[in-house]
């Protein structure tokens, strides 16, 4: 019987396992929190509207999806409180989407909640040793601060 030790399993499904224990520590943290109702691509919304609010014509755009997509998913977030649309005082045909207080503590318990891991892996395997991953997959990700692509932003929280 052979004996697979990590450095054998293959480095994709190494990096898959490890971002799916991440999601799947950071959707249980959330769901203690009372978020335990978050649809799969509400995470990427949730970073895109905390720099601010958007039209729904501005969000599908960031999502690389239709406009009836994005509506559809902004009607979604709001019946469970995440979103809500306000007029737009310059524009009173404009909703522009914004977090409201819910999504804003969820984002809130998000962002804490990667600090937290990053700090356990720190403790875990010395700071040197996280420096060299984010060099790595820094590297393997082309470097850039940019989202992940559509295919993955679902799973972006």
């Amino acid at each position: 019987m052979m004996v697979v030790t990590e450095a054998a399993i293959d480095l994709g499904l190494l990096l898959a396992k490890g971002y799916q224990e991440f999601v799947r520590e950071l959707r249980s943290a959330l769901a203690e929190q009372g978020f335990d109702d978050l649809g799969r691509s509400d995470g990427f919304v949730f970073r895109t509207l905390g720099d601010g609010a958007l039209t729904v014509s501005e969000l599908a755009v960031r999502l690389e999806i239709s406009k009836q997509g994005a509506g559809q998913i902004v009607d979604d977030m709001a019946s469970r409180g995440y979103v809500r649309r306000r007029p737009d005082p310059a524009d009173g045909r404009a909703r522009p989407v914004e977090l409201a207080e819910r999504g804003r503590r969820a984002l809130a318990a998000a962002s804490a909640f990667h600090r937290g891991y990053e700090g356990r892996l720190v403790e875990r395997h010395g700071e040197p040793a996280l420096a060299a991953l984010r060099a790595v997959l820094g590297g393997m990700s082309g470097g850039g601060a940019e989202p992940p692509d559509y295919q993955l932003r679902a799973l972006y929280l």
